[in-house]
């Protein structure tokens, strides 16, 4: 889910035009050879850049793991940095370390299983990105997908994830007061035409922002985590400077249309109303299962059938798994 979304929100964010496809990871898909031509850990999401090189002629440019796609789909179709800052500046490097801060903290301490399948086509021509389901960490692993209820896992890893959104939080309120003082340089032309603080500002424009004055890279990154907080038991309540930072991303509109890619979110809606919190499943299962039934008790019902089926599947892999790389 995050690792996915993160990526189709940037593809909204610079305008790229693109088209999805679902892999079915239940029965392996993304472990078929085909798959692993363009990303050989068997993992999403990936991208398969088909634009056309500066001869005009046709190539393939395969590129994996999310962070990875980040920065090459800024070095490329970011120009105007409307997302990042131009390279190897201070504010670049800035960038990239809260970047691979996210990657190396808050997405392997929330993580959860679920794998898409994206093609992308930009304006200027064709790319594939292949965009398998998220991690939502430890957290959420111990959490909703064990086989069995272990205390220690949980707390070791909801509290780790406290600890990162306190980094965060300080990150963000010490941003807020940089600002204040007029310190942050300007932000890009495209940021400029319609800033933060003017009558005609875009909605989810205003600060503070994890490095510089505008929204880049690694809010995003962070953001297609931290979103999902409470999948991993934990509440913004205590993080007020996150929190009112997730609703200004949210405002914004290209990330609502790449939060619902491949499909609505419906996910969040769930988290939100905290029905059946204690069970795991799909947006797309849920919703099914929901219509169908007329009380929370017979839906917590449904659910735990579905926590249980989804728990064999997962497990059923690592069996494999287990048994080929013993």
């Amino acid at each position: 889910m995050s690792n996915g979304r993160k990526v189709s929100i940037v593809l909204e964010e610079l305008g790229l035009r693109y088209t999805t496809h679902v892999i079915d990871i239940v029965n392996n898909e993304q472990k078929e050879d085909w798959f692993l031509r363009i990303n050989p850990n068997g993992r999403i999401p990936a991208i398969v850049d088909r634009t056309p090189n500066a001869d005009d002629e046709s190539h393939e440019k395969p590129v994996f793991d999310s962070g990875a796609i980040l920065l090459y789909l800024a070095a490329r179709y970011d120009g105007d940095h409307r997302l990042s800052f131009a390279y190897n500046t201070e504010k670049y490097w800035e960038m990239v370390q809260w970047l691979f801060w996210m990657q190396s903290g808050i997405g392997p301490m929330q993580r959860i299983l679920q794998f898409n399948l994206t093609s992308l086509q930009p304006t200027l021509g064709t790319f594939d990105l292949l965009k398998a389901g998220s991690s939502q960490g430890q957290a959420y692993h111990f959490l909703r997908y064990a086989p069995e209820q272990i205390p220690y896992a949980t707390d070791r890893y909801q509290t780790e994830t406290k600890r990162l959104y306190s980094v965060l939080e300080s990150r963000l309120s010490s941003q807020r007061t940089y600002n204040a003082a007029g310190a942050q340089p300007k932000a890009s032309q495209h940021a400029e035409a319609k800033g933060p603080g003017s009558k005609n500002a875009e909605p989810g424009t205003s600060g503070p922002w994890i490095v510089g004055d505008k929204c880049t890279l690694a809010d995003i990154a962070c953001f297609s985590w931290i979103d999902a907080s409470q999948w991993a038991g934990v509440e913004l309540d205590s993080f007020p400077e996150v929190q009112a930072w997730t609703e200004r991303i949210n405002e914004r509109p290209a990330v609502q249309r790449g939060l619902n890619v491949p499909e609505p979110y419906e996910f969040k809606k769930l988290m939100q109303s905290k029905v059946c919190f204690n069970c795991t499943y799909t947006a797309k299962s849920i919703m099914r299962r929901a219509d169908e039934c007329v009380s929370n008790s017979q839906l917590q019902e449904s659910m735990e059938q579905h926590a249980k089926e989804s728990s064999e599947w997962i497990l059923k892999g690592q069996r494999a798994e287990m048994a080929k790389y013993k």
